[in-house]
């Protein structure tokens, strides 16, 4: 009896952390779909692609303040949740190391800004960009999920939303308010994880007078090359656009923007998905890996199910979803997104395998699948899209995510499918 009772308040406790966490991220994916249609009424497509390329760049960027800890943070904070001086540890290393790493980041893109020609043409609405490189580095989610506080996590995404929404609705007026776009975004970041930080500093009662320089030196290099791979895949997420602005023009880069939002819609979900119950499989497969491999199969086939049906329900509907958002060449565009549909769908496999690689601690596979899997799709975008346009960028997206799965469903295969092992 009180095994069972134990077993119904868990799943009590996981589902409510679900529907939690759920209310945040349904904010994150309906924002867009306030903002965006505005925008491009206001600031063209044009206008917003160049948004777009922006908000790639601070995106790449923020890579190199996370350092990984995005993904061995949070499995880290997961298995050592009921270790308080490990965890204050982890903490005040990670953040020192993070503000390290954000003031190199700001000096090399100001350097940039002023001397590249590529940004100093648009150096407004690049240096408005750096606020949310400060709003990543004080970003606290990655101890909020290790530690399966849902509650936090979706109290700072709806909070950083609702600053971003007032602002784009209260500044942008005209075709030449598209700089503060990335501006707000990043005045929003700062403000919900600056409240978030500080509740998690005087929760724990973290000091970082215990700071040492030998934590900060090994963290950085052991996480070096998880740091690596993600570069590699910041590159193939967030550069496309950038490619697609430079062998094109922004108006064609709004247009890919316009199905991307469409698309990171999914692929956020996804992700988010897998942050919410991957420090589950990784605490679990530490414990029971036939009960871990339970969870993992259950967890990840109902959330296949659902983004195929809603994926089916999009297709259907692609030419009115698309002509919700005001571009000039609705038709074409709505035939652009049937086919990018298959991105989310193939992501929808991929990360799943990704958990248990990782959660097997087959780093070292996984950076070098990242690593070879970007060159090619980067290689394939460079190829294409001069003679293809935006549909030369779609596939060599498509392409890459095929190859991530199969390599690592081979990776994973023999403890996937025995038991025993």
């Amino acid at each position: 009896m009180p095994k069972r009772l134990f077993d119904l308040l868990k799943k009590q406790k996981q589902l409510h952390n679900f529907v939690t966490y759920g209310v945040g991220q349904f904010f994150n994916l309906v924002t867009p779909l306030l903002v965006v249609p505005y925008i491009v009424s206001v600031c063209t497509e044009e206008g917003y692609g160049k948004i777009g390329v922006g908000l790639a760049i601070s995106f790449f960027l923020m890579v190199f303040i996370d350092y990984g800890s995005d993904i061995l943070g949070v499995k880290e904070v997961a298995v050592n949740r009921n270790n308080p001086e490990k965890l204050e540890t982890l903490f005040t290393t990670i953040y020192t190391a993070k503000l390290f790493l954000l003031l190199i980041v700001l000096a090399v893109t100001c350097l940039l800004i002023f001397f590249v020609p590529y940004f100093n043409q648009e150096k407004r609405l690049f240096f408005f960009g750096l606020p949310v490189l400060v709003g990543q580095f004080i970003n606290p989610t990655w101890f909020l999920q290790g530690m399966e506080n849902f509650k936090w996590i979706t109290f700072s995404n709806i909070l950083s939303k609702v600053v971003y929404v007032a602002g784009i609705f209260w500044c942008i007026q005209q075709p030449s308010d598209y700089v503060y776009n990335n501006l707000f975004w990043g005045i929003g970041m700062i403000l919900a994880n600056s409240i978030a930080f500080i509740y998690l500093w005087k929760q724990y009662g973290f000091s970082f007078k215990k700071t040492q320089k030998s934590h900060i030196t090994s963290y950085l290099k052991s996480n070096f090359s998880m740091f690596g791979s993600q570069i590699f895949v910041s590159l193939q997420m967030y550069f496309p656009i950038v490619l697609v602005s430079y062998f094109g023009n922004n108006t064609m880069a709004g247009q890919y923007k316009i199905i991307d939002q469409i698309i990171v819609i999914f692929r956020t979900y996804i992700l988010l998905f897998f942050n919410f119950i991957f420090p589950r499989v990784c605490y679990l497969l530490e414990t029971s890996k036939a009960e871990a491999l339970q969870f993992w199969r259950k967890a990840n086939g109902l959330n296949f199910g659902f983004t195929l049906l809603l994926l089916l329900l999009i297709s259907g509907y692609s030419f009115e979803i698309v002509d919700y958002f005001n571009p000039l060449n609705v038709a074409h565009i709505s035939n652009l997104l049937q086919i990018a549909l298959l991105i989310p769908l193939l992501q929808s496999i991929g990360q799943p395998l990704k958990q248990l690689v990782l959660g097997w601690n087959k780093q070292k596979m996984y950076t070098h699948t990242t690593m070879f899997v970007t060159v090619i799709t980067l290689l394939l975008i460079v190829l294409l899209t001069p003679r293809l346009n935006v549909l030369g960028v779609l596939t060599a997206l498509i392409i890459s995510e095929i190859l991530v799965i199969s390599v690592f469903m081979y990776a994973v295969k023999n403890k996937l499918f025995n038991s025993t092992s």
